[in-house]
């Protein structure tokens, strides 16, 4: 019944009467937000607290993120809920721990909610938020999900519950008020095909969240970001908040996977001249993978492709994923010594630097107060 209130209560509220330019349309508060370049926080200042907790995105707006990130998920009863995946635990095989954002494993309340599935044509063994009400998930605890490279987090283990994303545009409003900056949320929608095809659609709920929040509009600090491409689409028919298309240096969209020999397209056609025609009808941002504007060549940031130019001549903005500050992550030539420890902390501002200068417009990166310096140290 609430999944059908919501959905109701958006149509009502969105339904068709918003006229939408080419881009979603633009006017002088859209304009002013955000700065740019923009400094996005990926799932929080993840390099520093476990991901997609209050904390991470707190620790995030302190070190000078314009945006927080929240992923989205959907409980059982229909809430959106922030995790990386709707997965809370993945199993391996011989059914140990391959990687886990919370607790839930060790809960023998939840023992028997273990399951397998087949999410977006991959079979996974674990725990899944969908299986859970929202009062069920606020009684899990937050973990690392990465502790190999980030084994400094895992002493905020077990520490922070699941957020809403309501406690994260409370979060936002809150600090935009104590801050004098407007801090803007950039919402995933995770694997919106599957959850709409088991009736737990994203989409309406978001946009209810958004109109209960006086920001369901295209001067709204808010960007809507998808891997997928018809879900935007539908999002643009109801509502003109910005939209921003995900675009992976590998693959096809699912969306596009599940129609078949319909659709054929990769990722590598949508940021083609004509693939991007297309996006700039329902989107306002390419969110592509970094290599796609700077490969990397035997260790080494290479020469800029034309991604930027050609997005930016059809009124895109770009902005790049994912930047992080572990030696794990960057080229060869960018890492500290010893280059082969995957936590040591390489030069990361150098490789923010070389992107703002090939012309992003914004970057999501794990450390935001790495991102705020390499910012502020192209102003000087």
């Amino acid at each position: 019944m609430l999944q059908k209130s919501l959905i109701a209560s958006t149509l009502a509220v969105v339904g068709g009467s918003l006229v939408l330019s080419a881009c979603g349309g633009s006017d002088n508060n859209a304009e002013a937000w955000p700065p740019t370049p923009t400094v996005i926080a990926h799932r929080g200042a993840s390099a520093l607290r476990p991901e997609h907790t209050l904390a991470a995105y707190q620790k995030a707006i302190d070190d000078g993120a314009d945006i927080i990130e929240p992923d989205l998920v959907i409980t059982k009863d229909g809430v959106l809920v922030d995790r990386h995946e709707n997965a809370l635990c993945i199993l391996n095989a011989d059914g140990s721990v391959k990687e886990a954002t919370t607790n839930v494993a060790e809960l023998p309340e939840f023992a028997s909610r273990k399951t397998t599935k087949v999410i977006d044509g991959t079979t996974i063994t674990g725990w899944f938020a969908e299986d859970f009400t929202l009062l069920e998930l606020k009684t899990l605890r937050a973990r690392e999900r990465i502790p190999a490279i980030r084994p400094g987090n895992v002493q905020y283990n077990d520490q922070f519950q699941i957020p809403t994303l309501q406690e994260v545009i409370d979060l936002a409003k809150a600090q935009t008020k104590a801050t004098g900056r407007t801090i803007g949320i950039e919402p995933e929608t995770k694997h919106p095909s599957y959850f709409k095809s088991i009736g737990l659609p994203l989409e309406a709920p978001l946009l209810a969240t958004l109109e209960k929040n006086g920001w369901n509009s295209k001067s709204a600090p808010v960007f809507v970001q998808s891997f997928e491409v018809s879900n935007l689409k539908e999002i643009r028919q109801q509502s003109t908040v910005r939209l921003a298309q995900l675009v992976s240096s590998s693959g096809r969209p699912y969306d596009f996977v599940l129609q078949g020999a319909a659709n054929t397209r990769t990722y590598a056609d949508l940021v083609t001249p004509d693939g991007l025609k297309e996006i700039a009808t329902y989107a306002n941002v390419v969110g592509a993978y970094k290599d796609l504007v700077i490969p990397v060549v035997n260790g080494a940031l290479g020469t800029p492709t034309a991604l930027v130019t050609n997005a930016h001549a059809l009124g895109l903005a770009l902005h790049i994923w994912t930047l992080r500050p572990e030696n794990n992550f960057l080229p060869a030539s960018l890492k500290a010594a010893p280059t082969t420890d995957p936590t040591m902390r390489g030069n990361s501002i150098t490789e923010i630097q070389t992107f703002l200068k090939a012309g992003v417009d914004g970057f999501f990166t794990d450390d935001p107060a790495v991102g705020r310096a390499a910012v502020n140290g192209l102003k000087k």
